[in-house]
């Protein structure tokens, strides 16, 4: 390589030097830590030659372009100008959101179950480090999830003690040695009103414990007027609810962590929250049923009206056609009277057969409401109307009526069950039908007992 062209490339690679070193020095700090980037570092050489240079050059443009772009695609990533914490994962919100949660819910299910959701500060399994095992660590772990149980009103508090102890951990006894931690329910006892004062009947020291059912709808007791009341394992979870349900919390105490959880008492709408839903529905299905029976009954009395009617114009002219044949021709009463015999008698005997095949009693009554029960059925099924549907319809509403009537009973509240039923209209209907079951279910019980008395006698004759 000749003189000049050393020298040249000598120049050039210095002159690029100098050229960055002051671009390197006007830049701003970011810039400059940006460019200072492990990949697009080169070591200079004196003796380069004018082609390395520019393919040095190049390759170092190239790169500031990459990070660019990829500088770029990360800030368009984060979005920080519409929300921020957009380059998250989902996961990270939920458990974010999940970190508000300390307080513990008791929801009612339209399976007339019970769901717990309790948010534990332990986990079973693993903590926050990911440690499991005996390596976990017993400190409050903020990514577990809350707890969500499912329980039956009727179980005992020791079935959910059993539950909840199957996600904590264990704890260490004095021997250290392991052992599940106990569970103790507590609710807030009945000294005091929600004024946090002492009621009336307690200053007289009577047995009589004070009661309110509003649940957490009623108004916060102080916390340093709460007298807490721990309750046996034993205990139905649903009476347990309903006492707690003088205050707006019970707690349940964890020993061994030191813990607290503090959950809402459903309050009597939320308790029949499902139910009422239920009913107003099943009101609305009874009240377009309704109608159409009424309307089927009315024209079932009217066409038996008009056979007991049509049944008399009948007797009168046959009691008129005997009259005149016998007064007013040459047959006579000689003629007339054994003809009226027979037909009397024969009419008493077709009468006697027909109710014995019915196998009804032999009165007006009976007859009147077998020919209103054929014509219903005819107009029912003309109509389209099921009576077993209807039965059974009227029979789950009324249950659930007596449901909620209990619970309102037990949590001390007046039930304006007109407003869950729709009307007056759908309230005389349930009413009616429900005394007419009661009727028959008294009939059948009557019966029954007949029956057994009949074929106790055979059965003592028998050797």
């Amino acid at each position: 390589m000749n003189y000049p062209f050393r020298a040249c490339s000598q120049l050039t690679a210095s002159s690029v030097r100098q050229l960055t070193s002051r671009h390197i020095s006007n830049a701003p700090i970011s810039t400059l830590l940006h460019r200072t980037n492990p990949v697009s570092n080169y070591s200079y050489r004196c003796d380069e030659t004018a082609r390395e240079t520019n393919e040095r050059d190049q390759a170092a443009h190239e790169n500031e372009v990459k990070a660019g772009i990829e500088d770029a695609v990360k800030q368009q990533i984060r979005r920080p100008w519409q929300r921020e914490g957009a380059d998250q994962p989902p996961v990270s919100d939920s458990r974010r959101m999940n970190k508000v949660m300390t307080k513990g819910k008791l929801l009612t299910t339209p399976t007339r179950l019970l769901k717990l959701i309790v948010p534990l500060p332990f986990d079973a399994t693993h903590d926050e480090r990911g440690n499991k095992g005996e390596f976990r660590s017993l400190a409050q772990n903020e990514e577990i999830q809350p707890l969500a149980l499912l329980v039956h009103p009727q179980q005992p508090l020791s079935y959910l003690e059993r539950l909840i102890q199957a996600e904590l951990p264990p704890v260490r006894d004095e021997d250290g040695r392991e052992k599940m931690p106990n569970i103790y329910f507590l609710a807030e006892g009945s000294e005091r009103d929600e004024t946090g004062q002492k009621t009336k009947l307690e200053r007289e020291e009577s047995n009589i414990a004070s009661y309110s059912g509003k649940g957490r709808e009623g108004a916060d007791t102080p916390p340093e007027h709460k007298d807490w009341v721990r309750w046996s394992s034993s205990t139905e979870i649903g009476d347990f609810i309903r006492d707690a349900a003088r205050g707006r919390e019970f707690a349940i105490e964890i020993t061994g962590h030191n813990t607290e959880l503090r959950v809402g008492v459903p309050s009597f709408n939320d308790r029949t929250h499902y139910m009422r839903v239920r009913l107003r529905r099943m009101s609305r299905k009874i009240d377009e049923l309704a109608k159409i029976k009424h309307e089927c009954d009315m024209l079932a009395h009217r066409g038996a009206h008009r056979i007991a009617v049509a049944g008399f114009f009948a007797l009168s002219g046959w009691w008129g056609a005997v009259y005149f044949l016998t007064f007013h021709t040459d047959m006579g009463w000689d003629l007339m009277e054994p003809i009226t015999y027979l037909a009397g008698l024969t009419t008493i005997m077709g009468g006697y057969l027909w109710f014995l095949f019915i196998n009804r009693d032999l009165s007006y009554q009976a007859a009147l409401k077998t020919t209103i029960s054929r014509r219903q059925n005819i107009l029912y099924q003309e109509r389209g109307f099921n009576p077993e549907k209807w039965e059974s319809l009227v029979h789950e509403a009324n249950a659930l009526r007596r449901e909620i009537r209990t619970i309102a009973e037990e949590y001390d509240v007046d039930w304006d069950e007109t407003k869950d039923l729709g009307g007056e209209e759908v309230r005389e209907v349930l009413e009616h039908e429900d005394e007419k079951s009661g009727k028959s279910d008294k009939e059948r019980e009557n019966r029954d007992r007949k029956d057994n008395k009949r074929k106790k006698p055979d059965n003592d004759n028998e050797p």
